[in-house]
């Protein structure tokens, strides 16, 4: 099994060194913005080929690229208007069923490239020397600089891990500049006899993450505090963009770094606590796709008789707010390359009703949510189980992991993610899910 990680190394520069690498950003920079025209005034082209073909000897005499990176130049214009292609189709196909009535127009003008991050390649643009040394490219030729990094990274560089490529990042409030490695790593295959135990994984707003094991444990990852600081920015944000002025717009660039690093942060937090406290574990998470477009949000409602609209409550609005502000789909690939490096293993499995399904006797239905609270309360007559909500779908997608662990030793076969091909795989699927019963005497073997 492969997997890529990245690592981050601090380059120890002089001032003249500081001064070739800066000339060198601020270079490729200005070749991005030029190819990025070029591309949108011939029909917004993302075709690498293309693209490098008309514009290498361009960059070679006009920004004096060495032949690598005026390769790499077109190449990341390519794939930017590759991206926004997708988009604009995304948005037709959103516009024709409904889901909205925005033009998407981020192909109106040319992408403009403000960050002077540049791409290096192994081999050609940098490579790595003795006694932590590394030498890269400049407008002015080769370089040789000494670094720092996180050992571990520093040790698999010097023994054993494939590198690729990098890319020379600028850390302007600190004046620093560091390189960020791609590495790809060989790791073992798991297999049904190394991923002994199961853990399902339960994600939401009150409770950023909640574990359940099949052996009754469980963990709660509080996010009252992070979503008391997203509603802080949230406020700002409102009164900044109220305001309007240059001043508050470098305000809320600012603060948008500093949101980001908030949930990166805790998302990074999170995710190696619970891939710590579960080793050699076979984690499942919630399929989460297309989950925006199948969630019944609270929306404005209009008025049976006569003209207006009754306004949503600002209850329902937070609520709509958190609901598409967490990046859930970070704190799932966080937990995805951690736990494959700590010998772990994720799948996706069946978000549908796992919050409303009863783990003791499986009934289903909107009800055993009252008032949509944390408390469950199973509605069968004959059941009455009762139990925080979060929990109940941490354990629904433990069992449901356990099963396709099951399905794994039985078949060879392991699915990381659930078959959406047909509807009558589906309903094969959650008929299986209905048998599944919660019992603190089950046990993966």
């Amino acid at each position: 099994m492969q997997q890529i990680i990245t690592a981050k190394l601090k380059l120890l520069t002089t001032p003249e060194q500081h001064q070739m690498l800066r000339q060198t950003q601020l270079a490729y920079r200005d070749a991005l913005n030029f190819v990025s025209r070029y591309a949108f005034e011939h029909g917004k082209l993302s075709s690498d080929t293309r693209l490098r073909k008309e514009t290498y000897y361009e960059l070679r005499a006009r920004y004096k690229l060495p032949a690598q990176m005026a390769c790499n130049v077109p190449r990341q214009v390519a794939a930017t208007y590759k991206g926004l292609w997708t988009k604009v189709k995304q948005n037709v196909a959103h516009r024709k069923a409904g889901h909205t009535k925005k033009r998407y127009k981020g192909l109106d003008g040319p992408p403009k490239y403000v960050s002077p991050t540049l791409t290096y390649n192994y081999g050609y643009d940098y490579t790595f020397k003795t006694e932590q040394q590394v030498s890269v490219s400049t407008l002015q030729g080769r370089i040789t600089l000494l670094y720092q990094g996180y050992d571990p990274h520093i040790a698999l560089i010097q023994h054993g891990a494939r590198i690729g490529a990098a890319k020379l990042w600028y850390d302007k409030p600190r004046k620093q500049y560091y390189l960020l490695v791609s590495l790809e790593l060989e790791l073992p295959d798991p297999t049904p006899d190394t991923l002994p135990d199961v853990v399902g994984v339960d994600v939401g707003m009150r409770y950023l993450a909640v574990t359940a094991t099949m052996t009754n444990d469980s963990s709660f990852y509080s996010g009252k505090r992070v979503r008391a600081k997203a509603d802080h920015y949230a406020r700002l944000r409102k009164r900044l963009q109220k305001k309007g002025t240059r001043s508050a717009t470098r305000r809320m660039i600012a603060m948008s770094g500093r949101e980001r690093r908030l949930k990166l942060q805790t998302n990074h937090t999170i995710a190696k606590s619970i891939v710590n406290a579960h080793p050699h574990t076979l984690i499942g998470i919630e399929d989460l796709t297309g989950i925006r477009e199948r969630a019944k949000r609270r929306t404005r409602r209009r008025k049976k008789h006569g003209k207006g609209a009754v306004p949503v409550s600002p209850k329902a609005r937070r609520a709509n707010h958190h609901a598409s502000k967490w990046a859930f789909a970070e704190l799932h690939n966080m937990l995805a390359y951690k736990a494959i490096l700590s010998g772990s293993l994720t799948i996706k499995v069946d978000a549908h009703y796992t919050s409303k399904a009863c783990p003791l006797c499986g009934y289903t239905s909107d009800k055993n949510r009252p008032n949509k609270g944390l408390l469950f309360v199973c509605q069968n007559p004959h059941c009455g189980y009762a139990l925080h909500a979060d929990l109940v779908g941490a354990r629904n997608i433990a069992m449901r992991t356990l099963l396709a662990r099951q399905d794994w030793i039985r078949t060879g076969v392991l699915s990381v993610r659930p078959d959406v091909s047909s509807d009558e795989a589906k309903a094969a699927r959650f008929a299986r899910y209905a048998e599944l019963r919660w019992s603190s005497d089950t046990s993966p073997s």
